[in-house]
């Protein structure tokens, strides 16, 4: 029987979850490097026991930790980050410089074929790829350097690369994420990039159709159309069905349109799920009530999945990178909040448990499927 690997940063270490396919009961292993933030943890798809945590503290700063035999053992494996040319400058919306420094990794993708080749997004917000199992670094310049870095504004949580998608047909074809400029895509391996926000419009920025200023949550693809793309923004659900070229809004009867995290089923591309909160400044659930939005259809038309899940003074939050599903069928959905609650579902998000309810804060959740 298939066996389910969750790993889960939060505010105080990292956390190995596991279970068996019925997934009805979970093992809670951690917390892994306690004390530390543990952003952001992703295994290799080229070797399921290799895995890799974005660790940090203020005192001793960002640290990779990679462990080899599915997170038993770790070790320190480099944290030698450092942007390949002048650091430079960018502008606030009222022109006064800020200078570009680099602060934290925020989300780690490994490729699909080669367990020692991965990317790390950071903030300030720039691209790293590593090719030796995250011993060394070096930055793509051409994504810092685009002609519209200037105009970058950092979000609430600072200006940070929180999503790398890799094109599974192409893996010279990538997709970025920043808060708050917006999307772009590369066609050759991250040497030059273009801006992918034609059609998307937020009414908190100077000019709400500009091409640069967007603040993206997350986007998502299904590796069986990776054409289409999803994106929770700040304010708005949208996709995209031409390589991010144009975007419309698809977000319908949601109760509200605001949230971190977008995830697609695995097996139905055209089912996807979000997770509402009331709005930008009140980051809780509309009414304290915790509800997980399905659409099987791409987008527009939504239905809430709340049982299991508390519908009466639940005032948590859930941050871009702590939504994750499985492979299996039916498929496993999962999250974590703010408060420490992880909740599971085996059936498609239907039905919901509580698979700890005193962890951390949690910042990431993802998902191995296992022999």
């Amino acid at each position: 029987m298939s066996r389910i690997r969750l790993l889960v940063g939060t505010r105080k270490g990292a956390f190995i979850v596991t279970s068996d396919g019925s997934r009805r009961s979970w093992t809670i292993d951690g917390p892994h490097f306690g004390g530390w933030e543990a952003m952001h943890l992703q295994a290799s798809p080229a070797n399921p026991d290799r895995i890799w945590a974005a660790v940090f503290t203020d005192w001793h700063g960002q640290v990779i930790q990679r462990s080899d035999d599915g997170g038993r053992s770790w070790e320190t494996v480099g944290n030698d980050f450092a942007y390949a040319s002048d650091p430079g400058t960018h502008k606030w919306y009222d022109g006064t410089p800020r200078t570009w420094e680099f602060k934290r990794v925020w989300h780690l993708a490994p490729t699909a074929d080669d367990p020692d080749t991965l990317f790390a997004g950071v903030a300030d917000a720039a691209l790293f790829r590593s090719n030796d199992g995250g011993h060394s670094w070096s930055e793509l310049p051409g994504l810092r350097t685009h002609a519209t870095g200037e105009e970058w504004q950092p979000g609430a949580a600072g200006l940070c690369l929180h999503t790398i998608l890799v094109d599974p047909r192409d893996q010279r074809r990538m997709y970025v994420a920043i808060s708050a400029a917006g999307a772009l895509r590369t066609e050759d391996g991250g040497k030059s990039w273009a801006l992918a926000t034609r059609g998307l419009s937020s009414t908190h920025i100077p000019d709400p159709d500009a091409s640069v200023g967007h603040c993206i949550h997350k986007m998502a693809i299904h590796p069986s159309r990776p054409d289409t793309l999803f994106m929770q923004k700040h304010w708005d659900v949208c996709r995209s069905d031409d390589r991010g070229e144009s975007w419309r809004e698809v977000s319908g009867n949601l109760p509200s349109d605001f949230g971190f995290p977008i995830v697609v089923h695995p097996h139905e591309p055209e089912t996807i799920y979000v997770i509402p909160i009331e709005s930008d400044s009140e980051r809780f659930p509309p009414e304290g009530r915790l509800g997980v939005y399905r659409s099987r259809t791409g987008g527009d038309e939504w239905e809430a999945l709340t049982r299991g899940l508390p519908q009466k003074d639940c005032f948590v939050n859930i941050l871009r990178d702590s939504m994750a599903v499985d492979q299996l069928d039916p498929a496993g959905v999962y999250f974590g909040t703010t408060g420490g609650q992880l909740f599971a579902s085996s059936n498609d998000g239907d039905d919901w448990q509580v698979v700890a309810d005193s962890l951390p804060k949690i910042y990431s959740v993802e998902a191995q499927t296992l022999p």
